[in-house]
């Protein structure tokens, strides 16, 4: 008999953690690192992709239509990529949608900064940092924060698991923070960015079946394992988020080719490679205004 099923439906393909390279940004053994990654010839290849132009058009050419820009304040650790910068960044480009981040260490009432962020430079999303900043996802003085966030339907996005960068700390990566923020802001969509990476999969996997509003993101997993690490993924269909994690992962297009090669549903494919995230960011269809 031939396939009665409805085609499935054409989704844009979102690369919801992207890392703008700011020249000087980056602490030295942050590049370092990325020099293994790029292989030679990498400050001319980072110079070129200061300009929003060209890093648009890199994209665009690896099939990808819409980048979440992310900022970041960690000083000690990778270092800093202003908020103001990834605002100037995304002007005038509805390709890029902007995250901004907050230091809680270093940023004065965070709960009033995200409202003017939102509403002066039209940040669309929050990335937190805590295994960089140094602090507990849960910590009462930030929930403030999350109260503004939950209000104006900002999604919050935190790194979780493992990092490899000086000094880091690893303790604070862990999902199960993310039980307290799940149950006490239960309109708040909460992500757990590269899913417990190394130590804490089953950790994610698990939460994001327990609470509707918690999603994982799993940019800087190698596609190929993904079924390793969650042999259950299809049953989280809805609630998976796909993300490059570049410039850590270079090959945009690969990374996408060998997610699409996994023997997983179609239709679960076009919900982690954009689906979901365009339905969380109120995206519309590829080439839509």
């Amino acid at each position: 008999m031939p396939d009665t099923k409805p085609p499935v439906a054409s989704a844009p393909v979102v690369d919801f953690h992207v890392h703008p390279l700011v020249e000087g940004a980056a602490k030295p053994w942050v590049v370092e690192w990325m020099r293994e990654r790029f292989g030679p010839g990498l400050e001319e290849r980072l110079a070129a992709f200061t300009d929003p132009d060209v890093l648009a058009a890199f994209f665009r050419s690896c099939g990808v239509d819409y980048v979440c820009l992310l900022a970041e304040d960690s000083p000690v650790t990778t270092g800093t990529t202003s908020n103001e910068k990834v605002a100037e960044l995304c002007a005038g480009r509805p390709q890029f949608i902007p995250f901004c981040s907050l230091n809680p260490h270093l940023v004065n009432r965070p709960a009033r900064e995200l409202r003017r962020l939102v509403e002066t430079h039209g940040f669309r999303g929050l990335k937190m940092y805590p295994t960089y900043q140094m602090f507990y996802p849960n910590d009462r003085e930030l929930y403030p924060v999350y109260a503004v966030a939950e209000e104006l339907g900002l999604p919050v996005m935190f790194h979780t698991g493992s990092s490899v960068f000086r000094g880091s700390r690893i303790k604070y990566g862990d999902p199960l923070h993310m039980d307290d923020l799940a149950v006490d802001f239960p309109d708040l969509v909460i992500i757990m960015a590269h899913s417990g990476r190394g130590f804490w999969y089953d950790r994610a996997y698990f939460l994001t079946r327990l609470h509707p509003n918690l999603y994982m993101e799993i940019s800087g997993l190698p596609p190929r394992r993904l079924l390793e690490y969650f042999p259950e993924l299809e049953r989280v269909a809805d609630k998976v988020i796909w993300g490059s994690d570049w410039p850590g992962v270079p090959d945009v297009s690969g990374n996408i080719k060998a997610l699409r090669d996994l023997p997983l549903k179609d239709e679960t494919k076009e919900k982690i490679l954009g689906g979901n995230a365009a339905r969380l960011l109120g995206l519309g269809p590829p080439g839509s205004p």
